[in-house]
């Protein structure tokens, strides 16, 4: 490790910087990836990029903690690798959209039959159930989905019945059986 502490030490100030800025986002997005993966039950996945993220910060943390004091530069770079990091991390999540989401749908009888024809031309599992709104009968459709289809289906859902109905979307934790769901 001092080997590499002394090559640091060799390298344009600037240089280090933008490194630890590059090594800090990486840091981070596989950090925010790690986390997420944690919390859907990606347990073996999420221990994989923790020991890539630990290696990184190690690397990271002792570049910089004993010439800190002397290039508060370094500092802000860290704090934009680390802000960043965020940022890419969390797009990058959104865009792989791990985990599983759940679709309550509210709607009327006409929006009701269209919607449930939908799901079932695509062999989607649902459930209707009768309710009452303020003015009319309604019907509330329940449809456990994975996460990454939701955006399309919601779209797809909301053209066929002319924006006629209320959406409430959510993330499922956990869940077991039920129309193709099984887990």
């Amino acid at each position: 490790m001092s080997d590499f502490l002394a090559a640091v030490k060799e390298i344009s100030p600037i240089l280090v910087c933008l490194l630890v800025c590059a090594a800090k986002i990486v840091e981070i997005t596989i950090q925010s990836l790690k986390t997420c993966m944690m919390v859907k039950g990606q347990r073996l996945k999420a221990a994989g990029l923790g020991f890539i993220e630990c290696t990184i910060w190690g690397l990271v943390i002792s570049t910089i903690i004993g010439t800190l004091g002397d290039n508060l530069l370094l500092l802000l770079f860290y704090c934009v690798g680390y802000a960043t990091g965020l940022f890419l991390g969390s797009t990058i999540e959104s865009k792989i959209a791990l985990g599983t989401s759940n679709l309550e749908l509210i709607a009327s009888d006409d929006s009701t039959n269209k919607i449930t024809e939908y799901l079932r031309e695509r062999n989607m599992g649902y459930t209707v159930f009768d309710g009452h709104g303020s003015k009319d009968k309604m019907n509330m459709i329940f449809i456990v989905l994975p996460r990454r289809e939701t955006s399309k289906t919601l779209r797809e859902i909301r053209a066929v019945c002319d924006n006629k109905v209320f959406v409430v979307a959510s993330e499922v934790s956990k869940y077991a059986g039920g129309y193709g769901m099984v887990k």
